[in-house]
């Protein structure tokens, strides 16, 4: 024991790292933690053991004992004979007969049928499996994908018609929304119109009952007559926007205002506006009609109130 324990301390890196386990690392180690006061000291390095320390003494062991006993063995050196060594023979068991070489060929002929015939039945799997999935496939996989496509394609040019005429909806939209805008210019433009000629005539009712005055008078006339033909115009608007009651108001106003008038040419242009007001708001097409004759009958020179066509040659309620 101490003779191991001695070579412990004092084996140099090669000869500790001949023993099997034993790498550089952990013979550095062993070095690194000497001297060893007792051989089980040397478990306390990092990476030896128990197995492992006993195979180094082993290993220690049967390196000294051929040193210490080599001169007691005597060895015998003197030559010995050479016998003559003569070559196997095969007995005649051993020697294929033609029977055994006849079924060796047998069996080599029979695996490789078996072969041929397995491969056969492969391939002939492959080709029914080709033969039937193919149609198969084609049933199940691609005349759906065929059809769906075709069905995206016809859903994509419905799309592409909804969308031209959602295209077609919104110009005309803009279109609409442009002459609706035209219209409120129009309505606003009559409703203006409206209130001057309303201070206008205010003002000649004033003046004629101070200086009753003929002039005056006529002057009122055309106003009034303007005035309707202003309110006919915004009535006419307001048809077009389907305000149907708005458009009854100014039909009524315009109709009591010519019926102020007196004149006879306006007759026929008040039963018109009295079929307007019978066939609002039930009928407006029909009562559009006839305010749009009424219209005619009072722009024409036909219907004038008075002898002096130039003071309503240019009236304002004409859109």
């Amino acid at each position: 024991m101490s003779d191991f324990l001695n070579y412990l301390n004092t084996a140099e890196l090669e000869s500790l790292t001949q023993t099997q386990g034993i790498s550089r690392m952990i013979a550095g180690n062993i070095i690194a933690a000497r001297p060893f006061d007792e051989v089980d000291d040397c478990l306390k390095v990092h990476g030896m053991g128990k197995n492992l320390l006993a195979r180094m003494q082993a290993n220690f062991e049967a390196g000294e004992k051929p040193s210490e006993n080599r001169a007691m063995i005597q060895v015998d050196e003197s030559p010995r004979p050479m016998e003559k060594i003569q070559p196997a023979q095969d007995s005649p068991q051993e020697q294929d007969s033609f029977f055994n070489r006849l079924g060796k060929a047998f069996l080599v002929f029979v695996r490789a049928l078996f072969r041929l015939i397995a491969i056969a039945i492969v391939i002939g799997g492959i080709g029914a499996a080709l033969y039937y999935g193919i149609p198969y496939f084609n049933q199940k996989v691609v005349v759906p994908i065929e059809k769906n496509r075709a069905d995206i394609k016809g859903v994509e040019a419905e799309i592409e018609a909804l969308q031209t005429q959602l295209d077609q909806a919104n110009s005309r939209i803009d279109g609409l929304e442009t002459s609706v805008a035209d219209l409120e210019k129009s309505i606003e433009a009559h409703s203006a119109s409206l209130t001057k000629l309303d201070e206008i005539q205010a003002s000649l009712e004033e003046k004629i009952q101070t200086s009753q005055n003929e002039t005056l008078a006529q002057l009122k006339q055309e106003v009034m007559f303007t005035r309707a033909l202003d309110m006919l115009g915004r009535a006419r608007l307001y048809l077009a926007q389907s305000n149907f009651g708005l458009a009854q108001n100014d039909v009524s106003a315009a109709r009591d205002l010519l019926a102020e008038l007196n004149d006879p040419a306006n007759a026929e242009a008040i039963k018109r506006l009295d079929m307007v007001l019978g066939n609002l708001p039930a009928f407006p097409v029909v009562a559009a009609g006839d305010l749009e004759i009424a219209w005619q009958i009072l722009v024409s020179g036909e219907a004038a109130p008075t002898a002096t066509p130039t003071a309503i040659a240019t009236p304002t309620a004409v859109p």
